[in-house]
């Protein structure tokens, strides 16, 4: 057998990025800060990216739009919905 054949037979290792998933909260504080920065309504551009899935709602700036796709959206959805509940909004 010749050596290019011999690889077909070898198990391939594939080393991934080990670096953390950045938690939902610190990713929404991040990308909240960086969007109004740059004069934007950040829940309009936060609640358009959530329901679309288009980064572009995102602005890059500060990493914010490499950040916000490293998090499911409904991880998202999720920790907004547990701090406003915690916060019980409704009742202020």
């Amino acid at each position: 057998m010749s050596t290019e054949n011999n690889n077909l037979y070898k198990t391939q290792v594939i080393q991934l990025n080990n670096e953390p998933v950045p938690d939902a909260a610190q990713v929404i504080e991040a990308v909240y800060k960086a969007l109004t920065e740059k004069g934007y309504n950040p829940v309009n551009q936060i609640v358009g990216y959530i329901m679309s899935g288009d980064p572009t709602y995102i602005t890059s700036y500060k990493g914010a739009r490499s950040m916000i796709i490293q998090v499911e959206r409904d991880e998202l959805v999720e920790e907004m919905l547990e701090k406003y509940v915690e916060n019980e909004a409704w009742k202020k």
